[in-house]
């Protein structure tokens, strides 16, 4: 395959599904993982014994599912895909796994960007009379801005990553491009193409994401 024929016929159909399956996944994690990571420091940090109870289930859950290689969990989570009315062999059924992957990870990351926020922060708002939840949304999770931001950079990079595994279930992305043209096809050129656009990406992402921790830092 030439470059040409790369850039006018293929690039941008499967940039724009990687950018569409890795964004929307993004969203829906980021937003569920702040509020799972959020739940776990809480707990974490109790000292009530059901609580702590919680937060061991909760952490046991997040870890199971963490543990699962995604390529297996793809597959484990079809029939939960085609229950919410989406086609399993899509891009859109493929979403599914992707964001089941990203929350517990996303979650992992802003519990330990939350722990790292120093307790005399902590210390000071509760003496203010701050509520747990006015603590959590109005100082902790502000201070550990920059590092959620880098937690975030990671993930996005890690779905990128994990998108190209979409091919297994008929779905498009950069990495099945790899696979299907490239490494089935025996087209060397047109796996290159590939790879070369999702490093490309990947340095973007990071770029990006380094400017923004030093705007928030």
């Amino acid at each position: 395959m030439s470059f040409k024929t790369y850039v006018t016929e293929y690039l941008g159909k499967y940039l724009l599904t990687t950018l569409e399956m890795v964004g929307i996944t993004l969203l829906i994690g980021a937003v569920i993982g702040t509020i799972l990571g959020s739940l776990l420091y809480v707990t974490r940090k109790s000292k009530k014994k059901w609580v702590q109870v919680l937060y061991k289930v909760l952490d046991f859950i997040v870890g199971l599912i963490r543990s699962f290689p995604f390529y297996i969990l793809i597959f484990v989570l079809l029939p939960f895909t085609r229950l919410l009315g989406l086609r399993a062999m899509s891009n859109e059924g493929f979403i599914v796994p992707l964001t089941i992957a990203a929350i517990p990870f996303i979650g992992k990351i802003i519990e330990g960007s939350l722990i790292e926020v120093n307790e005399g922060v902590v210390e000071a708002a509760t003496s203010l009379g701050l509520s747990p939840w006015q603590i959590i949304t109005r100082v902790v999770l502000r201070e550990a801005l920059p590092s959620i931001v880098s937690g975030i950079t990671l993930s996005l990079i890690t779905l990128i990553g994990y998108s190209a595994m979409s091919g297994a279930v008929g779905a498009d992305s950069l990495g099945s491009f790899a696979y299907n043209f490239g490494m089935i096809s025996y087209d060397t050129a047109a796996m290159l193409y590939a790879v070369g656009t999702i490093v490309v990406l990947v340095v973007l992402i990071q770029t990006i994401g380094n400017f923004i921790y030093k705007l928030v830092k």
